[in-house]
């Protein structure tokens, strides 16, 4: 069988992912990578030697045979490309796959925007009828595309799914220093929807109620000197420490030494694959409700704390909570690790893909495995509003 997967380019979030497909035996896969990486990214080590993985194919200089890839597949899959690279597939009526997070980030009422609709119908609705199937990477995009009546009950619950390394969960608590010091980790690029001043709001928070804590930046970005200054202001300076961008494998080690992670986004962060990668370290996580990944693989006082997106002083609350509480700390990171080790996972999300293509392609019989809780790869989509996001993981 053949199965091709056309995005923007090769990173670190994407490889365990395509290990696990081109494992399966008998799956031909490929990944076309239509461009070249910003070089921010690749100041963030975000960009591996693609000539080490044989199924990677550069667009550029191969054209002509990536194009008769994408038609000639059993099923090609499409995700953060131009839209118009999956028109003459789907038009010839062939099985496609489309990979997108949300289409409404900054707000949903964007969508009676009338050229928008236009540009939406052409790329999606149009096809409602069609053997195309939507693989929602983040908790609202079923509900972005539910508005303009694209994919209606063809529309899959899907992400990102870094690497999962296995550990013991001894191994993980005896990183983490009981010296009765709290270690806050915040990941990222610097920028506004990425809202590091939350953090910062956060270990004040900690500080003003006689909780000893120390917050790691890692990452940096346009806001950066902004932050530096805010940390003055605030009154913890000598709490807080800007690491600048990691590697992928040195941020792990700040996740594994860190007691909080706190992931404080706004409806802006379609994924968020730091989640998946704090989770395997086995963090206690505080997360803001409008994270695509949130719905998905948290439930609020389960296996994180989740508060209303914006409302810092309830991020506050619960970092106090777990500040307070070693035990709950470590009930949390246990449940954290084993929603990743064992549904969140590329072998897992691989699995379950090449059935639902099988019973596509070829008529078998294919039940999605339901297990209660969270929602895990290729259930149907629930379609949860963004206003409703909070309640969704509070299980109301």
């Amino acid at each position: 069988m053949l199965i091709t997967f056309v995005s923007n380019y090769f990173n670190h979030h994407q490889r365990a992912f395509c290990d696990a497909m081109s494992a399966i035996p008998e799956v031909e896969f490929t990944f076309i990578q239509m461009e070249d990486m910003e070089a921010e990214r690749v100041r963030m080590g975000w960009a591996p030697d693609t000539s080490a993985f044989p199924y990677v194919l550069k667009y550029k200089g191969n054209e002509e045979y990536c194009r008769k890839l994408m038609l000639d597949s059993d099923m090609t899959i499409f995700g953060g490309v131009d839209e118009t690279l999956a028109y003459e597939r789907q038009d010839m009526g062939k099985a496609t796959l489309r990979y997108s997070e949300r289409i409404y980030k900054e707000g949903q009422w964007k969508f009676i925007s009338p050229r928008g609709l236009i540009k939406k119908n052409r790329d999606h609705t149009r096809y409602k009828g069609m053997p195309v199937y939507l693989l929602c990477a983040g908790g609202y995009v079923a509900s972005d595309y539910s508005l303009i009546k694209a994919y209606p009950e063809k529309k899959y619950v899907w992400g990102y799914f870094p690497e999962v390394k296995e550990y013991s969960m001894a191994e993980l608590h005896s990183q983490r220093e009981d010296d009765g010091t709290i270690r806050l980790l915040w990941c990222g690029r610097m920028i506004d929807w990425k809202h590091p001043e939350a953090a910062l709001d956060v270990c004040s928070y900690l500080d003003k109620r006689g909780i000893k804590c120390m917050l790691d930046f890692v990452g940096g970005g346009e806001l950066e000197e902004r932050m530096r200054e805010e940390a003055m202001k605030k009154g913890v300076p000598g709490l807080t420490h800007f690491n600048g961008f990691k590697t992928p494998e040195e941020t792990r080690e700040y996740m594994r030494r860190a007691d909080i992670f706190l992931f404080t986004s706004d409806q802006k962060e379609g994924w968020g694959a730091v989640l998946n990668e704090a989770m395997n370290s086995g963090c206690a996580v505080v997360a803001s409700h409008a994270i695509g990944a949130v719905p998905y693989m948290l439930r609020h006082n389960e296996n994180g704390f989740v508060y209303r997106s914006g409302n810092n002083n309830e991020a506050g609350e619960y970092a106090y909570k777990l500040a307070k509480d070693r035990q709950l700390r470590q009930k949390f990171g246990y449940a954290a690790y084993d929603t990743v080790s064992k549904y969140w996972n590329a072998e897992y999300a691989a699995e379950r893909l090449y059935g639902f293509i099988r019973r596509v392609l070829y008529g078998e019989e294919w039940e999605i495995e339901e297990r209660t809780g969270l929602p895990h790869p290729m259930q149907k989509a629930p379609e949860i509003r963004p206003g409703e996001g909070y309640g969704f993981v509070r299980g109301k």
